[in-house]
């Protein structure tokens, strides 16, 4: 089978992630991220062969940063010309209603998505951004859309449908949705090959900024704990999570602000931010350690609130659970927080955590995966890396040679 070479492109509101991999053996030849697009002080980074190397230079727009992607894959010598590359992968936040799976991407495709942005005005506009400047230098390569709802597209009418008057859903498509699935497919799917074990049954923690819970049945997703848009669910980084949905019209009334400025405010300016000022699980560690009983206050809330729904998904699951599965950024590599949350699991669930186990696990760490609970343990808990580029790649290349 010959060798070709994919790129996976993530465009955000000012910065672009990109990868290159040669498939299908799935070897990752260079990695970039492209940050502050459109200021000044716009500058990028790019790891090849373990190597670090960062330039400065102002780009005005995603095509600039596109141009000086294709640049510097040339420079670097990953590629001679553009022509070399078969397929480009985007990491598309929201499907609505109209794909279940990843899709070559066209008019009507790009129609589509930028008609969601409603939902989700943070993510859809870079990431349009970034289509169509793949499209603008390289016309005529195949471009695919791989969407985080996507994998969440198996719940039930029961679990994914809200309790509000049914002309919403549908005249405005207001359900559950999710979030985070190339990541909570990646897992599942890793987790099945590790288990050897095809309908396993799972709850996976995406925990990094952005977090959300899957509920795994048999291999596909039965629920999820974000919904119509990333807001909902887990107290996170810089998001409220789950709330009173009154609490919005309340504080529009008593501090006369727009829906429009709360709602910026319960996604940039809550979860762990709003509570203790920072929103990096590792600065919230150093602060609660130092004694800060704010910081201390974030960390119990975010392991409350992780706990909620596992305890949740086990019931769903009958008590039918092969593991639980900590992964994304705190997932991975918080061993403060991922005891806490196991302590707290341990009588009503019998999981009995290894605490070498789980101290010896950490991207910095030697080990990067897994078991983290004791043999007699009544269900076994993981590490396990995601990797959703690869997920990307993996949709591009099927697509690209269907």
């Amino acid at each position: 089978m010959t060798s070709e070479k994919y790129l996976v492109v993530n465009g955000g509101s000012s910065s672009l992630k990109f990868s290159l991999y040669v498939m299908p053996e799935e070897k990752e030849l260079i990695n970039g991220y492209i940050e502050k697009i459109g200021a000044p002080d716009c500058f990028w980074t790019l790891k090849i062969n373990g190597e670090k190397i960062r330039h400065e230079k102002a780009l005005k727009n995603h095509s600039e940063a596109v141009e000086v992607m294709m640049q510097e894959l040339i420079d670097n010598n990953i590629i001679k010309d553009v022509s070399e590359i078969k397929g480009v992968g985007h990491r598309v936040v929201h499907a609505g209603e109209y794909y279940s799976d990843s899709v070559v991407i066209d008019d009507e495709v790009l129609s589509h998505v930028t008609e969601l942005t409603k939902l989700v005005p943070i993510h859809h506009p870079g990431e349009i951004a970034g289509i169509k400047a793949m499209q603008k230098a390289m016309p005529g390569v195949v471009n695919v859309a791989v969407f985080d709802t996507a994998f969440h597209q198996t719940m039930p009418k029961d679990i994914y449908m809200y309790p509000v008057p049914m002309s919403w859903y549908k005249e405005l498509g207001v359900r559950k949705y999710g979030f985070h699935g190339t990541s909570h497919k990646y897992i599942t799917e890793t987790m099945q090959e590790k288990l050897n074990k095809k309908d396993v049954n799972l709850i996976i923690c995406h925990i990094g900024s952005g977090a959300s819970i899957s509920c795994i049945k048999d291999g596909k997703c039965l629920d999820t704990s974000m919904g119509l848009t990333p807001l909902d669910g887990l107290m996170m980084g810089t998001r409220s999570g789950s709330i009173d949905p009154s609490i919005v019209e309340y504080v529009c009334k008593e501090t006369k602000k727009t829906v429009e400025e709360v709602t910026n405010e319960l996604n940039k300016k809550s979860g762990l931010l709003g509570i203790c000022g920072k929103n990096d699980f590792r600065d919230v560690q150093e602060l609660a350690e130092n004694g800060n009983e704010d910081a201390k206050l974030a960390l119990d809330m975010v392991v409350n609130s992780i706990v909620k729904y596992i305890a949740q998904y086990y019931f769903e699951l009958n008590a039918e659970v092969d593991a639980i599965v900590f992964t994304a950024g705190a997932g991975e590599n918080d061993i403060k927080l991922r005891h806490n949350i196991m302590k707290k699991l341990e009588k009503p669930m019998n999981i009995v955590l290894d605490e070498e186990a789980n101290n010896n696990i950490a991207k910095f760490k030697d080990q990067k995966s897994g078991v983290i609970t004791t043999a007699d343990s009544k269900i076994s808990a993981y590490v396990e890396p995601t990797d959703e580029e690869i997920v990307i790649v993996r949709d591009t290349y099927r697509l690209a040679n269907k």
